[in-house]
């Protein structure tokens, strides 16, 4: 049987990837929402925390470079820093690409008050 959460998470964090990689932190953040909300669903809480953290970092890139709103960056960096670490708790296809993502947003966000 067909699996649309395999599916698109394959699809939804490499364009997430992309999205990041080329400083588009608003569209980034809306890449991942629908597995976001796909895992709340199914109560698979913990694989929706790892998103909501990945997407809470692109947000908060997005509040600082795009918005320039730094107060907003300062509330909602770090929810990303509360849910990565579960990353190391559940199974994802593709793990490593979400591994990846993580890593790419801190090096992003190294670029903060520089």
């Amino acid at each position: 049987m067909y699996d649309k959460t395999k599916f698109t998470q394959n699809l939804a964090i490499d364009r997430f990837i992309f999205a990041v990689k080329n400083n588009f932190f608003v569209e980034a953040h809306e890449l991942l929402e629908d597995d976001w909300n796909l895992y709340k669903k199914q109560g698979e809480k913990k694989k929706a925390l790892v998103l909501k953290g990945l997407i809470n970092g692109a947000t908060a890139l997005a509040l600082y470079f795009e918005k320039k709103r730094p107060a907003g960056y300062e509330k909602v960096w770090p929810v990303f820093y509360k849910y990565v670490p579960l990353l190391d708790e559940v199974d994802l296809d593709n793990k490593d690409r979400f591994y990846f993502a993580k890593e790419l947003l801190i090096e992003k966000n190294k670029l903060v008050n520089n």
